[in-house]
């Protein structure tokens, strides 16, 4: 097994290495720098394992997303901001529209040389 594998099993039996990861403390790539110097045996680790508990909840607590959270963010929502931001994308769009269509009806116009005999004056 390679070593990067071994990291991969090493990290999901320590699952409270994300919360460093989270926090911007710790990249994966420091965590695998010291996971293939000193192995996953060592006092290096004890830092980051030390509160396992408080670890494991606030992850979960984390994870969870509770649907009162989710009205308390509902309720926060300005609507009359939305309606004005849709507005003005709409119209937006409706001069892309009309400059679109203004284009394709110049394209589809057939053109009609001057017949050779006749000149500008003519």
């Amino acid at each position: 097994m390679s070593k990067k594998e071994e990291f991969k099993l090493f990290v999901k039996q320590h699952p409270e290495l994300i919360r460093f990861i989270k926090k911007g403390e710790m990249t994966w790539q420091k965590f695998f720098e010291i996971y293939s110097l000193y192995g996953n045996n060592d006092e290096v680790w004890k830092k980051y394992f030390g509160k396992e508990e408080e670890t494991k909840e606030e992850i979960s607590q984390e994870s969870n997303f509770s649907l009162n959270e989710l009205v308390q963010m509902a309720k926060k929502i300005d609507l009359d901001a939305v309606q004005k931001n849709i507005t003005s994308i709409n119209k937006g769009l409706a001069l892309i529209e009309s400059l679109i269509t203004k284009d394709s009806s110049k394209v589809t116009e057939e053109y009609t040389p001057r017949p050779l005999y006749k000149k500008f004056e003519d």
